[in-house]
């Protein structure tokens, strides 16, 4: 592992599955996620049947009736394990789709050179001098996100690589896209790039030569059809 000023921490990579094509590896990998992401939420619901409901007290001087709570309960226990595993995901997705054409890409732990905490920042995926940092969404709405963003992609530039973020999913709230277009300036003004929405799947496409978009979309349609949706 090559060394730049004592910044390195440490570097992962991942396992291309050369007895695959690129579909039938992101299918598996979805088939992968799919099957967990089930197990967490099945295994939330039951833990849910034996669960204190005596708040619903609340619930209901608010108007909402105790159905309405449990569902309101029960969504939100699967919301949060969907977003994480979403997340997970199409960042693994996109990886895998770097690693195909760059198998020498990873991911890196760089020492942080302007403070304290945290003791490293990760780059998800090192391609050349390309430092990307993939997202499927970011809905923050935390003013110190920017500050500790700034601190992170200075920390790159300053390593000598190139601060690159790829979102997927822009957020729909005013507050939450005012964070996106101070980080996009920031990106801008350290060198740079920013991909978001259309141009996050171009990026990658463009890249990799690989159309992860296309391919999640025909995984998509056939779970739909088997669905009956």
């Amino acid at each position: 592992m090559a060394a730049l000023g004592g910044r390195f921490a440490s570097r992962r990579s991942m396992n291309i599955r050369v007895d695959m094509t690129i579909e039938e590896e992101l299918r598996a990998l979805a088939d992968k996620y799919a099957k967990t992401l089930k197990g967490k939420i099945d295994a939330r619901m039951n833990e849910m049947e034996s669960d204190d409901h005596s708040h619903y007290l609340v619930y209901q001087v608010l108007g909402v009736t105790d159905e309405e709570g449990r569902l309101i309960d029960s969504y939100q226990n699967k919301g949060r394990f969907l977003y994480k595993y979403a997340g997970s995901f199409l960042e693994e997705a996109t990886k895998v789709c770097f690693l195909r054409t760059f198998p020498g890409s990873g991911s890196l732990k760089i020492l942080n050179t302007e403070g304290l905490r945290p003791k490293t920042f990760e780059i998800d995926c090192l391609e050349g001098i390309n430092a990307i940092e993939i997202k499927w969404r970011d809905a923050t709405t935390d003013g110190d996100h920017i500050t500790k963003e700034h601190t992170r992609i200075k920390v790159i530039s300053d390593a000598g690589y190139k601060p690159i973020r790829v979102m997927f999913y822009y957020p729909n709230r005013a507050q939450a896209q005012r964070i996106q277009q101070t980080l996009e300036t920031l990106y801008s003004g350290i060198g740079g790039e920013y991909h978001y929405g259309d141009n996050a799947w171009n990026y990658v496409r463009d890249r990799t030569n690989i159309d992860l978009f296309q391919i999640l979309n025909t995984i998509a349609r056939e779970n739909k059809a088997k669905n009956g949706n």
